[in-house]
């Protein structure tokens, strides 16, 4: 019942790892950046009774394939992800978003026609502007960033995770996020992530929200320090759904609060339409 990644997929950006728990209506979980699958290992035991939960590394991240040159912009995870869903013969799932997830699984319905069951959105990605200025600054001097020693490397990564909670993680979380980008190919893809960022693939979508025929809700950590909860309501009302702020969450609430943030998710997602 708990997270694992224990299967693989070929897809035009490289192999996926991934992973499956549960039996019942299928409900999959998209993560974001700089995370992995395994933000979502402490609400997955809560989801499997009542879904089958399905759950990735996108390319470029976790334990999926990192290699030279490769393709991870947000336009293609989005392609990536309906990949996933044809891989996995979903036609209809729900799905739950996080983080950068959000962009791409808007992405897959508003330009790529993908349909979702219910669809619930967690402090994403989604509205302009996004990224700070340390995310600008990697950006435009990612080769300088790319020959750090590794011991700056780590640190460098693991400052940047920390910087999304007001809190710190469980030392094994923490860890366990900051683990997948320390090899070689996962330091160059860490900083190819800065470069490959742009703007543009939430510019795309931005206009269509209000199109979103399923249903859908917003939910945010109310003092998440990279995305306001100011950005959470914008774009809730520019959809026309609800919207539920998480008190003493920040960036990471399947992670900081994650009996009540299942709790939350599944009193919706198990909502009769």
């Amino acid at each position: 019942m708990g997270w694992n990644l224990d299967q693989s997929a070929h897809t035009r950006a490289g192999r996926v790892a991934w992973g499956h728990s549960g039996d019942g209506p299928p409900l999959v979980l998209a993560h974001g950046w700089p995370w992995s699958s395994y933000a979502w290992h402490r609400v997955i035991p809560a989801l499997a009774p009542y879904f089958h939960v399905y759950w990735y590394d996108m390319p470029g991240f976790g334990r999926s394939e990192m290699r030279a040159g490769q393709a991870t912009s947000l336009d293609v995870q989005g392609e990536v992800f309906a990949e996933m869903l044809d891989h996995w013969g979903l036609d209809a799932p729900s799905v739950w978003a996080h983080d950068f997830g959000g962009a791409i699984t808007l992405r897959a319905q508003l330009l790529g026609g993908r349909r979702y069951h219910r669809y619930l959105l967690m402090n994403v990605v989604a509205m302009r502007p996004w990224g700070s200025e340390f995310f600008e600054h990697v950006g435009r001097h990612v080769e300088a960033f790319m020959g750090l020693p590794p011991h700056i490397h780590r640190a460098v990564v693991d400052a940047y995770i920390r910087g999304a909670l007001a809190r710190p993680l469980p030392d094994e979380d923490q860890e366990a996020l900051v683990a997948p980008w320390l090899s070689e190919e996962g330091q160059l893809s860490f900083y190819r992530q800065f470069a490959q960022a742009d703007e543009h693939y939430t510019a795309e979508i931005e206009g269509d929200f209000g199109k979103i025929a399923q249903p859908v809700r917003v939910i945010w950590g109310e003092d998440d320090p990279w995305i306001p909860l100011a950005r959470g309501e914008a774009l809730a009302k520019a959809i026309g759904c609800d919207f539920t702020p998480m008190k003493g969450c920040e960036h990471l609430p399947q992670l900081e609060a994650p009996e009540a943030t299942a709790s939350l998710a599944l009193a919706y997602l198990r909502a009769e339409v």
